[in-house]
């Protein structure tokens, strides 16, 4: 789920898109974050859905690799959320 850039997050959200890769395996679930924040403009936010396990390790500190800041927003039972601010 890809929320379209402009339009308004929902209540108590931040970010300005949402992108959920649960079910999605590494290394594809960090290529297609990267992919989602190249569209963006410096400064913007991605709220990002990710299983627990290699997901939640490998995408933040991949993505944290590139430039971009991010942090934990929650760990829900079944999913991780984060939020990446995208760097320069």
């Amino acid at each position: 789920m890809v929320r379209p850039p402009g339009a308004l997050p929902p209540a108590g959200l931040s970010a300005d898109a949402t992108l959920d890769l649960r079910g999605t395996r590494c290394p594809i679930n960090y290529v297609r974050a990267r992919l989602q924040l190249e569209r963006m403009e410096a400064g913007q936010r991605l709220e990002v859905w990710l299983d627990h396990g290699e997901p939640e390790e490998q995408v933040p500190r991949s993505l944290r690799m590139d430039g971009h800041e991010v942090r934990l927003l929650d760990a829900e039972q079944s999913f991780v959320r984060i939020e990446v601010k995208r760097g320069a």
